[in-house]
């Protein structure tokens, strides 16, 4: 299943029409400890780039912007009592949403790995 990634560090699994988002692992790290993660409630509607989840560490509260628009399907409930999944498994158990994509054109500008690796190391 093809994986991009966005300048804000969040990342988009796609299968068929469903996306599944979270922040990188990059991003966590730079984070520190995550203390609550705020996740948007099923069927709600976002467009490309508002923010739809706030995930709280030690050190700052941060914005998580959804890479595409859509209506939201599913939130990682596991998050609730365990917030550090984002630490331990950013990319994979970590997820934060799922969205129903609206418009999988709005996919054509994000990165692969290979070019948010690049991204990544000329920050």
């Amino acid at each position: 299943m093809p994986r991009y990634f966005t300048e804000d560090h969040e990342w988009i699994d796609v299968e068929g029409d469903v996306g599944t988002v979270g922040i990188t692992d990059y991003a966590q790290s730079q984070l520190g400890d995550i203390t609550y993660v705020e996740l948007p409630s099923e069927g709600t509607d976002v467009t490309k780039g508002d923010s739809v989840s706030v995930v709280d560490s030690v050190k700052a509260a941060s914005d998580v912007y959804t890479p595409v628009s859509g209506s939201v399907t599913a939130a990682n409930a596991a998050l609730a009592d365990e917030p550090e999944l984002v630490n331990t498994d950013a990319e994979e158990t970590g997820w934060l949403y799922r969205i129903a994509i609206s418009d999988s054109s709005e996919l054509e500008p994000l990165m692969d790995r290979k070019a948010y690796d690049a991204y990544v190391a000329g920050l």
